[in-house]
């Protein structure tokens, strides 16, 4: 949110954590500027924390990093941009915070 006038930072449409990876890209927004929380096993509180810097790819049913990893989109438990919450699964029916 531009805190300066109140304003939300971006206004995502879309419902799915794909769909909003790829707004972001597609509408102009800075991919750096999101981070994007996904389950990891083993890691602290099973959650593994990516910047959207480190995405190399979107594909069709996972995302890549920089390091080559490829990541499940059904995996992402929430996604900010500019620290608001743009996608929070679990979040009723559609999984989107507007």
């Amino acid at each position: 949110m531009d805190k300066a006038i109140g304003v939300p930072a971006i206004n995502v449409r879309s419902k799915r954590p794909r769909d909003v990876l790829n707004e972001i890209k597609w509408r102009g927004y800075q991919m750096h500027e999101c981070t994007i929380y996904y389950l990891h096993r083993g890691a602290p509180d099973d959650t593994r924390i990516v910047r959207g810097s480190e995405i190399t790819s979107l594909g069709n049913s996972f995302f890549t990093l920089e390091n080559s990893s490829s990541i499940p989109y059904h995996r992402i438990r929430r996604i900010e941009y500019e620290g608001e919450v743009v996608y929070q699964k679990g979040q009723g029916q559609d999984e989107s915070v507007q």
